[in-house]
């Protein structure tokens, strides 16, 4: 079987086509690199998902390995998120071993829910979230994901609020338990985080030294590297405490060691119950408790990973081919233990940054994962809170996209609502139905323009000096609710100027229904009633089609402006005919003493 064939089956063989030593350690160096971004971002991903630490590594291997034999976009890793994690969270606690339980079927569930979607062409489900809906969505999860991070960034023990409003309120009350360390550390690892994430923006001169070059080559491994540097320096600097018998930050705890066993994803569970008793849940109680989620989160993983591959792939990306790797990734992500992923912007950003030539590059990433599982999580232990924390929030401040209201507020402010309904539901009431809320409000406004199409009305004088109406829609199609529109539109304009014929351009109405058509004959003959003739200038074959076989009867028709100055002076010279037989009739007809009078004469 050649490499043509294999491709079929395994689309990423392509990337073997032409791979030379050159690419393969320019893979290397884009991997490890990414790995390092990726290792303490895993970390912290887990414990926001409300899971032990390593479950974030186990999200953070299978996924490149997938899409580097499924991929079609060399830039994309997929792995953990913070988005993701945050709907993860909301099935992790019940307690007992149902968290993990819950977060890996949601991911076994996530992918074939997208399997499906590509298998039915569905992918196309994501362009009805508009960009202000998907604005507001993340500028919202940002500050949900930044406000849960607060408790452990302070120091504070304990749990806090399951929502934004909540959280905060929880961290105002006990602020007075903040530990000093703890916030210190926090704050100043932000700090730090944000001043590093500056250096990659230094740009080398193309004539620099040859000291300036590996300077800058320093500089951008340090902005790149800065998670993990943070990490192991603040590792570094809790493992000295512990030496010394003192604790003074949160730490991380036990991380379990070791390469996830391969077993099928849980369909049932356990959570505790009342006096120390435990409930069986079923695979129906668990999806029960999944609940919309089990739609939401591949629809949001799907709108980020296409996002992605749209964003470096350009026009050359299949998005169901795009849908069915990020399916493939969650199903046998679930299979070793992994919650929800999908690709991850920050380090695909990276990847990119980093010269990766193909999605081979994440089958290095994987690999340093599974030597960090293997030899380093005794050391993640020492990792404090307070410092994961800080990974986090340094990287979701960046989801909030407030730049893009003053253009909006500029060019279109009805774009502002949606965006807003789902930024304030989300935090009020939840990201699920924030988002629910907000394409709802998109789907209502795209209702009414459809029920309300811009109409433009104007008064013409044609060549032959006829005068007429002309109604111009805006939109390249008209369905039933605009029918009552169209017919009060036109019932104002003969108001306003006269009893003179009606011209409805379609020349750019593509499509009518088959009730709006109807509608047209109702109008037609209201019109008809009146004398107003109304005539369709430049309806295509279609539409033609359409009015034809509802109305039943012959319309007035005009195929371009020529025919149109035709039909007009041919209604102009039968209106004159006709008001010439109104005039001219009763004086050729005998009066009624005028006929009794020749028919007395004939009598005689």
């Amino acid at each position: 079987m050649g490499l043509t064939q294999i491709e079929k089956f395994i689309p990423g063989a392509r990337w073997l086509r032409g791979y030379s030593a050159q690419f393969a350690v320019a893979d290397l160096i884009a991997g490890i690199t990414v790995g390092l971004t990726v290792l303490p971002q895993g970390l912290a991903y887990a414990t926001l998902a409300g899971l032990e630490p390593q479950y974030g590594l186990y999200s953070a291997f299978v996924g490149g390995l997938v899409y580097a034999l499924m991929g079609g976009c060399r830039e994309v890793t997929i792995g953990p998120t913070a988005l993701l994690a945050l709907m993860t969270s909301r099935h992790t606690g019940h307690g007992g071993v149902s968290g993990p339980h819950f977060a890996i079927l949601l991911c076994f569930l996530s992918g074939i829910v997208e399997l499906l979607m590509a298998v039915l062409r569905l992918g196309a489900l994501v362009d009805l979230i508009s960009l202000p809906v998907t604005v507001g969505f993340t500028s919202a999860t940002a500050l949900i994901i930044g406000a849960s991070q607060l408790k452990a960034l302070l120091g504070i023990r304990g749990g806090s609020g399951s929502g934004f409003a909540e959280t905060i309120k929880t961290v105002v009350m006990r602020f007075g338990e903040a530990r000093i360390p703890d916030s210190v550390l926090g704050f100043v690892s932000i700090a730090i985080l944000l001043a590093l994430r500056k250096l990659k923006d230094m740009k080398t001169p193309q004539d620099a030294s040859k000291g300036r070059k590996a300077l800058g080559i320093a500089f951008w491994v340090i902005a790149t590297a800065r998670n993990a540097l943070l990490v192991l320096v603040t590792s570094s600097i809790a493992f000295y405490f512990d030496r010394n018998g003192q604790r003074p930050f949160m730490l991380t705890g036990t991380v379990k060691s070791g390469i996830p066993g391969f077993h099928l994803p849980p369909f049932s569970t356990q959570i505790p119950g009342p006096n120390n008793t435990f409930v069986d849940l079923n695979f129906t109680d668990m999806v029960s408790e999944l609940g919309v989620n089990i739609a939401l989160v591949p629809i949001i993983a799907v709108l980020g990973n296409v996002a992605i591959s749209k964003a470096f792939g350009g026009t050359g990306i299949n998005p169901t081919k795009e849908l069915v790797a990020l399916s493939l990734s969650n199903v046998f992500g679930s299979f070793f233990s992994s919650i929800p992923v999908t690709g991850s912007f920050s380090r695909s950003a990276v990847n990119h940054a980093s010269g990766v030539k193909t999605p081979i590059g994440g089958i290095y990433t994987g690999t340093l994962v599974l030597l960090a599982l293997g030899l380093l999580t005794p050391y993640f232990q020492y990792i404090p809170k307070a410092a994961l924390s800080a990974v986090i929030i340094s990287a979701v401040i960046f989801m909030i996209e407030y730049e893009v209201i003053r253009p909006l507020w500029r060019c279109n402010k009805r774009e502002l609502i949606p965006g807003a309904v789902t930024f304030l539901l989300s935090l009020v009431v939840g990201v699920e139905l924030g988002l629910l809320a907000g394409v709802l409000a998109d789907l209502a406004f795209v209702v009414y323009r459809t029920a309300r199409p811009v109409l433009s009305v104007d008064v013409i004088s044609s060549s032959t000096d006829v005068q007429y109406i002309i109604i111009r829609p805006r939109h390249s199609l008209l369905y039933f609710p605009a029918v009552e529109w169209v017919r009060n539109v036109i019932s104002k304009a003969i108001k306003k100027h006269g009893n003179i014929p009606i011209v409805l351009d379609c020349r750019i109405v593509h499509e009518f229904d088959y009730t709006a058509a109807t509608g047209l004959g109702a109008l037609r003959k209201e019109l008809d009633a009146k004398k107003v003739p109304l005539v369709v200038l430049g309806a295509s074959q279609e539409v033609q089609k359409m009015l034809k076989e509802t109305l039943k009867s012959t319309l007035l028709e005009a195929n371009n402006e020529d025919e149109l100055e035709i039909v007009l002076q041919e209604l102009c010279d039968e209106g004159k005919r006709a008001e010439l037989r109104e005039v001219v009739s009763p004086l050729l007809s005998p009066t009624a003493e005028h006929q009794k009078s020749l028919d007395a004469l004939d009598e005689e």
